[in-house]
């Protein structure tokens, strides 16, 4: 059970220094290699509850329980939908991050997963969600995610598309917070502006859109960045709809996925984790 006094613990962001980050996939715009083995590595890795060390920033993925979802050739979902990208997308963001900021944003060494009544969610100020078009959450995950929100938390929802699994997560997203809507986010927003200034909607790519050679899924033709505000106007939850941020950071070491989307998703990546550290 949460304690009642405990805010989220939001360190001071440093300014980032540019570095320019270095990723074996830049210049690399051929999709040909992903249809004869579209399978990264997946180490077998157990759930972190807590980093190596402590930093001023850490990737934490929430632990969520999902109905037993289809197996398709792209994804493993084995132990839940939760899991999806992981822990590559995690680690590689992570890895891009201190490319970029260099020595002047201290990370953790490894990225957390933790479920959303775990009171450890309280030390970190971003949270990152993945497929919630197949979340559950019970009214014990609801009320802490509400809570952990409420006193300065952030959510990022990732890699859901069509109308169905809109509705979903809409609706597990209700369960959070009852009073507001979700709404597209103009471009003037803080969000797009907090690190890098962003100047359109992007549709990032899965892998499984690429193989086919289109960048939609599930009739998710059109890209949304989508947020939750609370009655102040703070953004709360960020939700890229019809697009797979976790897939780009997957496979951005792998010369088949096209560098123009993996820079997108790392600068997208880059203005979330600075606004959430900062608000």
């Amino acid at each position: 059970m949460f304690k009642s006094q405990r805010t989220v613990g939001i360190p001071v962001l440093v300014i980032f220094l540019f570095v320019p980050i270095i990723l074996p996939a830049a210049g690399q715009q051929q999709l040909d290699g992903f249809r004869g083995d579209p399978y990264p590595t997946h180490p077998s890795r157990a759930p972190t509850t807590r980093g190596d060390w402590p930093g001023e920033y850490t990737f934490v993925r929430i632990i969520y329980d999902s109905p037993d979802p289809p197996f398709n050739e792209y994804n493993n979902w084995f132990g839940g939908a939760w899991r999806v990208d992981f822990p590559d997308a995690d680690e590689n963001f992570m890895m891009g991050i201190r490319e970029w900021a260099g020595s002047n944003l201290r990370l953790a060494a490894r990225p957390v997963q933790l479920r959303a009544t775990d009171e450890h969610l309280f030390d970190y100020p971003f949270a990152y969600i993945v497929e919630p078009g197949h979340m559950e959450l019970t009214a014990e995950d609801a009320a802490a995610l509400r809570e952990y929100l409420l006193r300065g938390g952030f959510l990022m929802l990732d890699d859901f598309h069509g109308e169905f699994e809109w509705q979903h997560a809409r609706g597990e997203i209700k369960k959070i917070f009852p009073e507001y809507e979700i709404k597209d986010l103009p471009l003037t927003h803080q969000i797009f502006h907090s690190y890098f200034d962003l100047d359109g909607v992007v549709q990032v790519p899965g892998v499984a859109a690429l193989v086919r050679g289109v960048t939609y899924e599930k009739g998710g033709v059109t890209p949304h960045y989508m947020g939750v505000e609370n009655k102040d106007g703070r953004l709360m939850i960020f939700l890229t709809r019809n697009c797979d941020f976790g897939d780009a950071w997957e496979w951005i070491n792998d010369s088949r996925y096209p560098a123009q989307y993996g820079f997108v998703a790392y600068k997208v990546g880059m203005n979330v984790v600075t606004y959430a550290m900062s608000h």
